[in-house]
């Protein structure tokens, strides 16, 4: 038994379940050089992360749906999105909000969900990844992705919850992401749904990548420090 096995009992049988080509896929993302985190943030990609529960089930033990959403060079395109659905759409929770028309690059259970989520690495590519409350968002991601595809995704994550009371001393709303989202004016077309969601936490990081290069952290890697430091101090408070 590997020693992945061993951490993931079971695994070796979801593993062996993949085709061959869905294999050689992982392993071309798995050899993909590691982003360059020194670079400014203008000349890099970020990749928005955000996922959506289950009818009654935490994020985390049953994601209904993982979105993406890329900054690339501190712009979006909006065709560069990708959404995985994992459950049937009526088990997906209701949102707040009407209904968005199209859900960019979305794959869905209708191809399978092991090509899916190969799609899905594929877009991030080895990106720093961006979300609002990591805590909540990375063990959904990077657990469907290890039971189904064996992935150690190993990314580094950046959480905006805790950038930007930093970066915005002078603002520091109540309310969690709704009130940075209200504060910056940036519209939610269909709140807690993961692609719409994804796609107003990108206006949000745009917002924090100009105030941070103005305060002289221009790159993810000076993005990670600051938010050591931050979680250093909370804690030793």
């Amino acid at each position: 038994m590997t020693w992945f096995s061993r951490l993931f009992p079971g695994h070796s049988a979801q593993l062996q379940a993949l085709t061959s080509g869905q294999q050689q896929a992982v392993a071309a993302w798995q050899q993909l050089p590691a982003a360059d985190l020194r670079r400014s943030h203008y000349r890099c990609r970020y990749v928005l992360v955000d996922v959506e529960a289950s009818l009654g089930s935490a994020p985390a033990e049953a994601p209904a749906a993982v979105a993406a959403v890329a900054v690339v060079d501190g712009r979006i395109d909006f065709r560069d999105a990708f959404e995985v659905t994992l459950v049937d759409p009526e088990r997906r929770a209701p949102a707040a909000g009407g209904q968005t028309e199209r859900r960019a690059g979305e794959e869905s259970g209708g191809i399978g969900a092991s090509d899916a989520l190969v799609a899905l690495i594929r877009f991030i590519g080895k990106a720093p990844l961006v979300s609002y409350n990591v805590p909540l968002v990375a063990p959904a991601v990077e657990g469907i992705l290890a039971r189904s595809l064996g992935v150690d995704l190993g990314l580094p994550w950046i959480d905006l919850a805790w950038l930007m009371p930093d970066l915005f001393r002078d603002v520091e709303p109540a309310g969690g992401l709704d009130a940075w989202l209200a504060h910056f004016g940036i519209d939610v077309i269909r709140r807690h749904d993961a692609l719409s969601d994804a796609f107003a936490m990108a206006q949000l990081l745009q917002v924090a990548l100009a105030r941070a290069a103005r305060k002289g952290f221009e790159t993810p890697a000076s993005l990670l420090d600051l938010e050591r430091a931050r979680r250093h101090m909370h804690q030793s408070a």
